[in-house]
């Protein structure tokens, strides 16, 4: 007798439930993976297609269409493109389907937007405007310059616990995308920074509270993310920075500015936490483009 087939249903969740246990996606990717099969499910569904096994090429081409019509960008077309690939291998990995309608379709071509960052100029401004003798003005000096010596994503920097790191040693311990550890050099500006903030005003922050989160509210609980972007956002505008500046941007700024000074690009991929070396590459364009400057602005016969 011959097995029924799993329902739309139950094959997105054993996709979903394969990343987070076995690929043991973050949590964030997991939800953006959910969300893009979702609303894709929801379109073939509307399209009277009953179950995977179903799916042909025109309907994916159909959902692309679609996806265009609604004004999509380049990249957000291929994210969704990348997302059903992974699904129907899955499903054709597991017996559900019998070929993949994904494998003639190609990747929509997308410019490679590049990363806004910071100079060290720009960064010193919003440094020096900080008020460092308030226990809020010392910490949030101490995000920004953490930030931009270490190159943490603003989700590992509000997930550090005082004991991930090791002033000694002059390393910290981070866990990055998909729970993957990796220990990342402070410096010795970031750590003479941090020490002050640990030791002068994170106990005022913390008051009676108890946490072992680095970076604290006044409330004495762990920042979060979106906090973080609004402490930037404000220490920008107090400094009188005209651009809107994020924790991402510091980061870009961290790799580009090691680039720059001769880093190489196999060591800034391993302190990013990149498992891919071509994800770190597009900061090579960056520095191109800053020696290009360069050469523009001092060579005779630019």
């Amino acid at each position: 007798m011959q097995s029924r087939k799993p329902t739309w249903d139950a094959c997105l969740d054993q996709y979903l439930n394969y990343l987070r246990v076995e690929r043991r996606l973050a949590v964030n990717s997991l939800e953006a993976y959910a969300s893009d099969l979702r609303f894709f499910s929801a379109f073939v569904k509307s399209e009277k297609v009953s179950s995977p096994g179903k799916i042909t090429e025109s309907h994916l081409l159909a959902f692309l269409v679609d996806l265009h019509r609604k004004k999509l960008k380049g990249r957000s077309v291929a994210r969704y493109l990348v997302s059903l690939r992974g699904w129907f291998g899955f499903m054709l990995n597991e017996k559900h389907i019998a070929a993949d309608p994904t494998a003639q379709i190609e990747m929509p071509r997308a410019m490679k937007k590049l990363p806004h960052f910071l100079s060290l100029k720009e960064i010193d401004q919003i440094l020096q405007s900080c008020d460092v003798k308030n226990p809020k003005g010392l910490r949030n000096f101490c995000i920004l310059h953490f930030l931009y010596a270490t190159g943490l994503r603003v989700s590992e920097l509000t997930g550090l616990k005082v004991g991930h790191l090791d002033f000694e040693a002059g390393y910290l311990l981070t866990m990055g995308k998909g729970s993957k550890e990796r220990i990342v050099p402070m410096g010795r500006e970031a750590m003479a920074a941090l020490k002050k903030y640990l030791e002068e005003g994170r106990p005022l922050l913390l008051g009676k509270k108890q946490t072992e989160s680095v970076f604290i509210s006044s409330r004495g609980t762990a920042l979060t993310r979106q906090r973080v972007w609004q402490i930037l956002i404000a220490m920008a505008r107090q400094a009188g920075l005209n651009k809107r500046i994020t924790p991402h941007m510091l980061r870009h700024s961290f790799a580009t500015h090691l680039l720059e000074r001769g880093a190489d690009l196999r060591s800034v991929q391993t302190m990013l936490g990149h498992s891919d070396v071509t994800t770190t590459q597009i900061y090579t364009h960056v520095s191109a483009t800053h020696l290009k400057s360069l050469y523009d602005k001092f060579h005779p016969r630019s």
